[in-house]
């Protein structure tokens, strides 16, 4: 008996490892962060966050609702469930108090929602020149002017742009091949391989730029974007997500733009926005996207195509 039930108890922990081993770590502490918010509006009340229950989630939700997007009660929610799963606990968050509740707070707050701007290539190329106008050393402006260009022509989240390892590339004739190890939406591991073509104007061009980066840092092996020490000496270690921000912020605000309404996101946003305006369908953007449902891709395309497809452009005035 006392075999059976220690066999029960470690299959009991490796499934909890495993539905950990099933997200990314970034997906894990986006769960912990969101988690600490809901935690502290329980300490604040006098509820127990774990395990709750559902009417405590809809209060949560419903004081959330004050200050956020419905996308953010969403993600919360979501959240909520997950720690509740990797901690052994079950939260029906179908329940109807939550599931109602959410319905009426979308009805009020309207469903729109309106996310950060895309960079277009206007704003690419602004900040390519703003990069060559900075008194800082070629080899910075080199690395800056790799992230962004190839963070635009790849479509990448930022997580996968600063995953990217040298072994990871293959330069060809017709440009270059990125291959994807994992991303947020391939937890299995399965990969993709990314194809980035040259371009016509070598100052804005993704692969040349990255070329002369690899070149002027003698980076062989290893993360090909890494950080630079006090002393702007080039370290091994690879950036984080939250540095390549910075760097679209920061370079954004030289450039005279107004910052606070772009984010990394902004960059694979911007990709799938310029492929639509050009023409391109939804099956090609989401093929170097990764997105896996059409959802958001109609959206981009949507987007660019508000003037094109205008009804009042036939009007003759």
């Amino acid at each position: 008996m006392n075999e059976l039930v220690t066999n029960i108890k470690t299959l009991y922990e490796e499934t909890l490892n495993n539905l950990k081993l099933s997200k990314a770590n970034n997906t894990l502490r986006a769960y912990k962060s969101d988690f600490k918010d809901f935690g502290g509006f329980c300490a604040k009340h006098g509820f127990d966050s774990l395990p709750t229950e559902p009417k405590i989630v809809a209060l949560y939700l419903t004081n959330l609702s004050k200050t956020s997007k419905i996308s953010t009660l969403r993600r919360r929610l979501v959240s909520i469930s997950m720690v509740h799963k990797l901690k052994g606990h079950y939260l029906d968050t179908k329940h109807p108090i939550i599931i109602e509740n959410l319905m009426g707070i979308k009805r009020l707050m309207g469903s729109f929602q309106k996310g950060k701007k895309p960079l277009l290539i206007n704003h690419l190329k602004l900040i390519v020149d703003v990069i060559n106008q900075q008194k800082i050393d070629e080899i910075k402006k080199a690395r800056d002017k790799s992230i962004i260009l190839i963070g635009f022509g790849g479509g990448f989240r930022r997580t996968e742009l600063i995953s990217i390892d040298h072994e990871d590339l293959e330069f060809v004739s017709e440009g270059l091949k990125i291959t994807l190890r994992r991303s947020k939406t391939d937890q299995f591991g399965e990969g993709m391989i990314k194809g980035l073509p040259y371009f016509t104007n070598e100052n804005y061009c993704p692969v040349i730029n990255l070329k002369k980066w690899l070149e002027l840092s003698n980076i062989k092996s290893g993360p090909i974007f890494r950080r630079f020490n006090k002393g702007s000496s080039l370290t091994s270690n690879r950036l984080t997500d939250q540095t390549v921000v910075l760097l679209i912020k920061s370079y954004l605000n030289l450039a005279g733009i107004e910052n606070s309404n772009y984010s990394g996101h902004s960059l694979r946003s911007g990709f799938a926005t310029v492929a639509a305006e050009s023409g391109a369908d939804e099956r090609s953007i989401m093929a170097m996207t990764g997105h896996k449902t059409t959802q958001m891709v109609r959206r981009y395309i949507k987007e660019a195509n508000i003037f094109k497809n205008n009804a009042l452009n036939k009007i003759k005035i």
